[in-house]
């Protein structure tokens, strides 16, 4: 259903002309905007343009093609040298627009194929199988060439109707591997635990197929922890694979013609590699209240250049437009890195600030994702679904929930003046939810990515079902959060798409910059110098 509700305040951030920023409002001219304090949404929102924007966005791909990562394409991944010329890049943006620019360092622990694993069979059945659509790598190094595949004991064939299968969960289940690949079944151990098994007999290497039970069929992927729950990089080559697979390797087996298959997988794994969050201050603004403005910085799995060099233009572009004006909030603007490792940059950045100076950060906008050419138009809610399980997963205090929903509105109330829909997603997934964890409440924007857009999008937000990306009618998951695509890419983004989304992204920045109602809660304003002489005792100026 569509997510147009009024709230009761939304009247009053009408109340002069320059806040509600009609549709038809003209683009500026680079000198008129270059020229001036765009200190206002009337002033900033035309100043953001698709070709200041497309500008980052070929100089984000321009990096990535100039720095290949382990795997021999182009690469912006954490840990690799085209994120660090990333950072540059924002770094040099910034410092010549006037900002205070910091490097904050921080280590992770890095991992990347090199080249691309392959898996084939010799005989009796020459073939090649495609990497995710037939199989994928686990966590581990090493060779099997032309080596024989033998069934790991404990298989159970057929497969019971629901998950019982022991293979390989014993020592005992690998007599006779010395040399040779081991086929084992998913089934009721970790995969760990399996592999390191078939190693200490000898094995060369180790395929896994899915067990057979109903849900467990398809191609799968698992992760190398031994029994304990330690991960670790098996020193023999993984592949996980679908049943159908499985079983007709095995069959061949068991007709007296095992199978002679070649599989290969080389990584580079290293617990102390260092990446960095890039953070720029405003010359002017309170210290004592902080706005922060941030994206992620990072790719995974190549260029990212939908996720999310998108976001990254978006809030470049916005600070650049804004390096005149002199807030009444301090703003931060912030690229964290490692948000596809789990969120690492800004997970850092907020665990290492003291008690007091985090209690001066008053509000966090998040820029995550900008540019899908089969787009929703999200808006981040602390009590909204998340964007791919469609569950409220995690649930946020009112202390954070009530005073996110300010920015949340603005941004309504943009898009909504401009004729364009919207609906809520969470922030749990992207930075927002750490500063929101910490106690900061957040807003921001997102146009979705990979599979799959749902009917209620399509009703909001025209398009079609299922690939965010663009590709559709398709359910394949897109180029973004898949290994071994390669595809996203410059032509995986809508520049207008990237264009509404940034004005309305500087909308709410421009807002947030002069807002005391939730910055400064319960305390006396006092303008500083520079803060527009109509701003009155609420910031109206910068309405």
């Amino acid at each position: 259903m569509p997510y147009r509700v009024r709230h009761w305040w939304l009247p009053a951030l009408c109340a002069t002309a320059a806040l509600c920023l009609p549709a038809t409002a003209k683009a500026q001219s680079n000198a008129g905007c270059d020229n001036r304090v765009n200190d206002t949404p009337g002033k900033l929102v035309p100043c953001v343009t698709t070709d200041d924007l497309w500008n980052h966005m070929k100089a984000f791909q321009a990096i990535a093609d100039a720095n290949p990562g382990a795997d021999g394409h182009p690469s912006r991944n954490p840990g690799e040298p085209g994120y660090k010329a990333s950072v540059d890049y924002v770094a040099d943006a910034m410092r010549k627009a006037g900002y205070d620019v910091t490097l904050q360092p921080y280590t992770f622990t890095y991992s990347s194929y090199v080249g691309t694993p392959s898996f084939s069979e010799v005989s009796p059945t020459p073939r090649s199988f495609s990497l995710i659509s037939d199989w994928n790598p686990g966590s581990s190094q090493g060779d099997a060439t032309g080596a024989q595949v033998k069934p790991a004991g404990g298989t159970v064939m057929p497969p019971a109707p629901s998950p019982s299968s022991a293979s390989g969960c014993s020592p005992s289940d690998f007599t006779g591997f010395a040399g040779k690949i081991a086929l084992i079944q998913r089934g009721t151990c970790t995969f760990g635990t399996k592999v390191l098994n078939a190693t200490n007999a000898g094995a060369v290497g180790v395929v896994i197929f899915n067990e057979g039970n109903p849900g467990r069929t398809s191609v799968f992927s698992g992760s190398m922890v031994d029994a304990d729950g330690n991960p670790f990089v098996a020193s023999i080559p993984v592949a996980f694979t679908s049943f159908d697979i499985g079983q007709s390797l095995y069959n061949e087996y068991t007709a007296g013609t095992p199978p002679v298959m070649s599989l290969s997988i080389h990584q580079i794994v290293d617990p102390n590699r260092t990446d960095w969050n890039v953070i720029a201050e405003s010359k002017g603004g309170d210290p004592n209240h902080v706005v922060v403005v941030d994206a992620h910085l990072d790719a995974i799995y190549g260029a990212g250049m939908l996720d999310n060099a998108s976001g990254s233009a978006t809030i470049l572009d916005i600070a650049q437009q804004m390096r005149k004006v002199h807030p009444l909030n301090k703003l931060r603007f912030i690229w964290f890195g490692g948000e596809e490792l789990g969120e690492l940059g800004s997970e850092y950045y907020v665990s290492h600030l003291s008690a007091s100076e985090l209690a001066k950060i008053r509000y966090d906008l998040d820029a995550d994702v900008t540019a899908t050419p089969n787009y929703s138009i999200g808006v981040l809610d602390p009590a909204a679904v998340d964007l791919f399980g469609r569950t409220v997963s995690k649930q946020f205090p009112p202390q954070v929930y009530e005073p996110s929903k300010v920015a949340r509105d603005m941004a309504v109330n943009y898009f909504s003046s401009v004729g364009k829909n919207h609906i809520f997603f969470s922030p749990v997934g992207t930075d927002a939810e750490q500063f929101q964890l910490a106690g900061v409440p957040a807003s921001g924007l997102l146009t979705g990515q990979d599979c799959c857009k749902t009917q209620e999008e399509v009703d909001l937000f025209g398009g079609s079902l299922g690939n965010y990306e663009g590709n559709v009618p398709s359910f394949d998951g897109g180029c973004v959060d898949n290994p071994f695509r390669w595809c996203d890419n410059l032509s995986n983004n809508d520049p207008n798409v990237l264009t509404f989304m940034s004005k309305a992204f500087a909308d709410m920045t421009v807002r947030m910059a002069y807002n005391t109602n939730v910055v400064w809660a319960g305390e006396d304003v006092h303008k500083p110098t520079g803060t527009p002489a109509a701003a009155g005792p609420r910031g109206a100026a910068a309405q």
